[in-house]
Formats: C-alpha cells, structure tokens, sequence
C-alpha cells in the first residue's frame, strides 16, 4: 500500500473511471471523498460504492470540501470539464498532489488522436495551476470496464508521468494498490503519449470488438 492509508479525493468521481478507482483504492484501506459539482449526487455515488463494498468506506460531497480535506487528489472528468475543475478547487489542492487521469477526447472522433495546441493536456493544467500544485499524469489508458469486479486481472499498466518523482511514486503506489502495474514514465511531457494512447485502444476496442484493450510493458523487471 502507499506509504500509510492516504485521505484520496476523488473529483469527479461519479463517472465510471472516478467511481472504479474509488472502488478499488477504498478496498485496499484507503479513506475516498468522491467530489462532484454536486453534493447530493456524489452522496448518491458513495452510496452505490459502500452497498457494493459492504460497508461505510466512502464519502461524497462537493469537489471543494473533498480536495480541502484530502492528501491526494485525482481529477476524472472529461476534457472540457479539465481545467474549470481543477482552477476552481485550486486553493484546496495548494500544496498537495493532483493525479490528472485527463485524455482529451474530443467527440464524436474520440478514436482519432487530437491533442490540444502545445500537445500535453496535463502539462497545460500544471501550467495553469503553478508550481503550488504537483501534478502527475496517470491512468489514462485503464478502462472503467472491469474496475469494480475485483476478481478480474486487469491486463493494462499505468504510465505514470511527473516533474516530482516522489509525487509520481505515490501515484505508482497507489496504481498497486489498485492491483494495477504502475511505470514512472519520465517528466510530465510525456503524458502526451498516454494522453494520445487512449484514443489508439479505443480504435483497437471499435475494431476488434472488445470491451478493453490495455498496453504491457515488457523486458523491464517488477521491483
């Protein structure tokens, strides 16, 4: 597990990628917030994750008190929702570290690789938000699909990107502890390539109808 339970804010956490991660994380020990722009729906969503969890594991409120409250927190909301999100809580994060699992998708062409002007959408928001903020890239490339079945391996590993390696080692632990393979990538630019990746597996997913293709890294030890 990450170094202790960690108090993990997850924003935007009632779509599928946020509530699975949520999931998983509050399985293995963790205290989960899910945030939303509203506090009765994102009430709803914990409620929904604590029957399936079998008890009283997770909270929901609005994305404000969720990142005040939390030592890490991961922004799941879709592309346009990104940056307003992430700037309205950013008094909240100061000082803290924000997994951004942001892919910019535009649609309807979500299987077409359209990267904003300056390639990185993380790296964007890192900008945005300034130095007070650690911003790491990771989770892209895991789909929603099997997140909340714990019996199912799932057969994807995380690149995890940051200019803040200590804060891309959380994020590699806690890409474990949600039974996932996590890879320090190299600096926040490179988030460009999972950021782009996503739109490549759902091609692969249109093409071969499946439900979630991953990426494997090979010729590299586990520690």
């Amino acid at each position: 597990m990450a170094e202790g339970p960690l108090n993990i804010a997850v924003l935007g956490g009632t779509g599928a990628e946020g509530s699975g991660l949520a999931f998983r994380w509050a399985h293995a020990g963790h205290k989960v917030v899910i945030g939303s722009r509203d506090a009765e729906r994102a009430a709803g969503g914990a409620a929904e994750l604590n029957a399936l969890l079998g008890g009283d594991k997770v909270q929901g409120t609005d994305n404000a008190t969720a990142a005040a409250g939390c030592d890490v927190a991961v922004l799941t909301v879709p592309y346009a929702a990104q940056r307003p999100t992430a700037l309205a809580v950013a008094y909240q994060l100061a000082g803290k570290i924000l997994i951004d699992v942001t892919v910019p998708l535009v649609p309807p062409k979500v299987s077409v690789v359209q990267l904003p002007e300056g390639g990185s959408a993380v790296v964007a928001l890192q900008s945005a938000l300034g130095e007070g903020v650690r911003v790491v890239s990771a989770f892209q490339n895991i789909s929603a699909h099997h997140l909340k079945d714990l019996d199912h391996v799932i057969d994807c590993d995380v690149l995890v990107c940051g200019d803040d390696k200590d804060a891309a080692e959380v994020a590699i632990a806690l890409a474990k502890d949600a039974g996932l393979r996590g890879w320090y990538a190299g600096p926040l630019a490179n988030s460009v390539v999972a950021e782009a990746l996503t739109s490549v597996l759902i091609a692969i997913n249109r093409r071969y109808k499946v439900p979630a293709s991953g990426i494997r890294l090979t010729g590299v030890p586990e520690a």
